[in-house]
Formats: C-alpha cells, sequence, structure tokens
C-alpha cells in the first residue's frame, strides 16, 4: 500500500499542477522536506496501532508521510477545499486509510469524528494553533481518548507550553498543559523548511495525557478564567487583581504574582473560588 502512496508526484509538483498556493487567510505554511515530515509521523508513539488525527493537512506532505510510517488510518480535518484536487489522489492512493473533513477543526467535534482513541499529528496553522491545543486540552480533561498530540507550534508558542513556574515563558498555556498531561519539545525547524517562509522558527511538541493528573481536575473551565485573569496582568500582585479573596487560605500573601504560582496552586484556587 505505500508503494502506491510512495508512487505520488512530488507535493511541490502537485502543487504547480492544480494551481494551489499557501493562503495567508488560513495561516497556511506547508512542508516539503521529506525527511521531515516523515520524522514528525515517526514521533506518534504506536503510530502502527493508531488511528492519527491531522488539521490542516494542505497539499498532504505530512499526511503521506503518516500513511508510510504505517498509520493505521489517518482522519485529516481541513478548511480550505481548493486542497481537494491534491487530497483526492491521496486518498486513492491509500486503500482506504486516508479520509479528508472539509470543515473548520475549531468547529468539529474530533471525539466524535474519530469514533475510537486517537492520536493527533498535525503542523497546526498558526493563526489557531494555540485556540486549539486549549480546546484539545479540555477534551483531554474530560475524559476523550486522546493517546498522544505531536504538533507544531511557532519556537516562542512551543516554550511556553513546556515552560515551568519562574520561567519567562510561563502562563497559562504551561499551566492547562502540565495539569492534564507530560509535554516536552522534540526538536526545533528552522524557517527555511517551510513555504512561505515565515518569520519565525517552529519547534514540534509532544504532549501525552497523564491519567492520573486527569483523576484530580475535572472540568478546567474555571482554571482558564483564572489563569486568564491572572496572566492578563502578570505584572501585578494577585491581590490586586482578585480582591475578595483571603489569600492565606492557600498559603499565599497576596503578593505573588501570577508567574509565582505553580500549575498545582492555580488549580487549589480555581477550585475553591468556584465552590
Amino acid at each position: 500500500m505505500n508503494d502506491m502512496i510512495n508512487s505520488l508526484p512530488p507535493v511541490s509538483q502537485m502543487m504547480r499542477e492544480s494551481g494551489l498556493e499557501p493562503k495567508k487567510q488560513f495561516g497556511q505554511n506547508f512542508l516539503f522536506d521529506l525527511n521531515l515530515t516523515g520524522r514528525i509521523a515517526r514521533s506518534v508513539p504506536n503510530i502502527e496501532k493508531s488511528l492519527v488525527i491531522e488539521v490542516g493537512p494542505g497539499p498532504g506532505g505530512l499526511s503521506r508521510a503518516l500513511l508510510m510510517a504505517g498509520a493505521r488510518s489517518v482522519i485529516a480535518i481541513e478548511k480550505d477545499k481548493t486542497t481537494e484536487p491534491i487530497l483526492s489522489q491521496i486518498v486513492a492512493a491509500s486503500g482506504g486509510r486516508f479520509k479528508v473533513i472539509y470543515d473548520d477543526a475549531l468547529r468539529v467535534d474530533i471525539e466524535k469524528i474519530a469514533g475510537e482513541k486517537f492520536s493527533i499529528c498535525a503542523n497546526l496553522p498558526y493563526n489557531i494553533g494555540t485556540e486549539l491545543l486549549i480546546n484539545w486540552l479540555h477534551d483531554i480533561a474530560r475524559g476523550v481518548q486522546i493517546s498522544s498530540l505531536t504538533l507544531m507550534f511557532q519556537r516562542e508558542v512551543a516554550s511556553r507550553i513546556v515552560a515551568h513556574t519562574g520561567d519567562t515563558q510561563y502562563g497559562r498555556l504551561a499551566v492547562l498543559t502540565s495539569l492534564v498531561a507530560d509535554a516536552q519539545i522534540l526538536f526545533g525547524v528552522p524557517s527555511t523548511a517551510f513555504v512561505p517562509r515565515p518569520r519565525v522558527e517552529s519547534a514540534v511538541v509532544q504532549i501525552i495525557p497523564n491519567a492520573e493528573k486527569i483523576k484530580n481536575v475535572g472540568d478546567i473551565s474555571a482554571l482558564e478564567n483564572l489563569t486568564a485573569r491572572l496572566f492578563g496582568m502578570r505584572r501585578k500582585m494577585i491581590r490586586g487583581i482578585i480582591r475578595d479573596v483571603d489569600w492565606s487560605e492557600f498559603g499565599l500573601n497576596g503578593t505573588e504574582r501570577a508567574e509565582d504560582l505553580s500549575p498545582e496552586k492555580f488549580l487549589e484556587i480555581s477550585k475553591k473560588l468556584v465552590a
């Protein structure tokens, strides 16, 4: 089956033949480097047993790599229907292992689309990457069976996801992620790997949901609201942001700033404030 995928023309050729060009409104930056797409695909844990959801496949470079790496099946969610002439060729060559849903990834019910336990792997559109991640963290917290997330972000965003308390990059992404999962940066990706070339460097982040952590969290809506509120004024003392709280209940004096609070402390505060 991989022979059929491997026999497809290069992605760049398929783009020329179809007249497809990256669209700024969709935050599209395409990957043509086969070594790089292959490396990302092979980073998906247990890929040969996995259903993989991909967001924003564009001309299908990563889609092809996932199939070549042995993914049991791949479901791609793509908003841009002008990619259909290219993606339909991958569908035809996949032997039933590749399916494309043309819809907005921010609106679809990813759990319903999958219908089983799944992994997510994507070169995320820059303009919605953070919003998608937060949606998926909510899904993880409520028990959606996501095995792993292997995601491309701008390097700055990647650093914010894996940051620790006190780090310059520490903020709500780090808090939300660390309370439901374990995250690490796998490798960096130079801007020269993309077409068009972005002004920023990128990195691949892997996020593995942690069942023990998830049991202690529950709904993270209150937690998200609290982190947004405190990190939204991160240079102010917390007692100046939320005034009607006895901070001593949490072992604090109120002079702390958001960056001083551990993820666990954020969780403790959020649970008490909504009780």
